[in-house]
């Protein structure tokens, strides 16, 4: 494991693998180096790239200095770039996608970006699942109900209770409970995600300003609002490419969009 300091004295664990060009996945919610997509995808991109995966702060073994703001995780990203050499492409989904897109925005040094599914609701087609889900998952973390804060995303993303009731019971549930507090962290930079009628305009500003080359994805087989979010965000990004990824999921899968990331980011 490496480790580097952000702007604010936060470490910051990574793993480097491979060789070429450098590559940094951000992960989405809940996810960090050794526990969703993102390790399985590094062994796929390893033999084109130097990857580098990371524990978002607050995740795995990076710190969590407070105040929390967007900023600070802009500057992990920073940092992983500099460790790299001053120059990456980067690669983020779900809530890492919006990262990924705001730190190309204020980075020069990110030289290409590739974005999965950023949650944002910018229209009515999608069901609101729960109301207030900020405000809600502050509250319950203030009173330290992690579970019940872990349950509350649940359900915002369309887990069905029986399923959250069982996982409740598994041997996954204390490491969701250990890094619940970072679900504010994902809500805050989606802006209370799913409930708008268009992008954030802050965001969408911030996008305006991207230059480098941006490919924005989504799934084939999502829900209409999230290839809504997707389309909405290429047309706010100048010149971006987008692209529908046929019969995937926001589950997705990495051996589909792997060969895709190698044509972006080499090309």
């Amino acid at each position: 494991m490496g480790v580097v300091t952000s702007r604010d004295g936060t470490h910051i664990g990574f793993t480097r693998t491979g060789q070429g060009p450098a590559l940094i996945l951000v992960d989405g919610a809940m996810c960090f180096r050794h526990f969703g997509p993102m390790e399985g995808l590094s062994a796929l991109l390893n033999q084109q790239f130097t990857v580098y995966t990371y524990d978002r702060r607050g995740r795995g073994e990076s710190g969590d200095t407070q105040p929390y703001a967007v900023e600070r995780e802009l500057e992990d990203i920073e940092a992983l770039v500099t460790e790299a050499g001053g120059a990456a492409f980067v690669y983020g989904i779900s809530s890492g996608a919006a990262l990924a897109l705001l730190a190309t925005a204020q980075l020069p040094a990110i030289k290409k970006v590739a974005a999965y599914e950023a949650p944002f609701g910018v229209d009515s087609s999608r069901t609101l699942l729960v109301e207030n889900y900020l405000p809600q998952l502050t509250e319950l973390l203030a009173e330290d109900r992690r579970g019940d804060a872990v349950e509350l995303f649940m359900r915002l993303v369309g887990t069905p209770a029986e399923m959250v009731a069982g996982m409740r019971q598994s041997p996954v549930w204390p490491t969701f409970e250990g890094i619940a507090p970072t679900l504010r962290y994902d809500g805050t930079i989606i802006d209370n995600p799913q409930e708008g009628q268009s992008l954030p305009s802050t965001f969408a500003a911030q996008l305006s300003d991207i230059k480098a080359p941006t490919l924005v994805m989504a799934g084939g087989a999502s829900p209409d609002w999230m290839r809504n979010a997707a389309q909405a965000i290429a047309k706010a990004v100048p010149d971006a490419q987008y692209r529908t990824l046929a019969g995937q999921t926001h589950e997705l899968q990495s051996e589909v969009v792997a060969p895709i990331l190698i044509e972006f980011f080499t090309n």
